[in-house]
């Protein structure tokens, strides 16, 4: 079983938190990654469940982003709450694992993470601008079960 906290470098990981600070700056949305070695389940309940364990569904304008990923099961899948999912276009969502999924068959996580991360926070920035008030709700450090 793979290790989660050996998934991407020391290096990788900071400039996976830098794009989630970066994307985060613009708009009121919170985007978090969670890595995990396995998924015993079906993957959309579990993503439900690291969103809710996380509070992701707490977020002010429920505009929270996660990017939930299996490594040892090759699996990954990105969520949105109900205020993002409202106003993005169907196919958001699948588009945005296609760009991923293109970096994660040549190995570059790092990589996949931070595009992924950048594309949600295009739209998050497009539809909940940042705003005087905004605080940031979440931590923007890589969680890992």
């Amino acid at each position: 079983m793979s290790n989660p906290n050996n998934f991407i470098s020391h290096l990788e990981e900071e400039e996976v938190i830098e794009a989630i600070k970066t994307s985060e700056k613009n708009t009121s949305g919170e985007i978090r990654v969670h890595i995990e070695s396995r998924c015993t389940k079906d993957i959309l309940e579990r993503a439900k469940e690291v969103f809710y364990e996380l509070k992701m569904d707490q977020t002010k304008l429920k505009n929270g982003v996660l990017i939930y990923l299996a490594i040892d099961d090759h699996k990954f899948y990105i969520m949105g709450d109900q205020g993002i999912n409202d106003v993005v276009a169907d196919d958001f969502w699948q588009s945005t694992k296609d760009v991923m999924q293109a970096h994660f068959r040549k190995g570059n996580f790092k990589q996949g993470l931070v595009d992924g991360i950048l594309k949600a926070g295009d739209q998050l920035k497009y539809h909940f601008p940042w705003a005087s008030d905004d605080v940031n709700e979440l931590s923007d450090e890589i969680s890992r079960g």
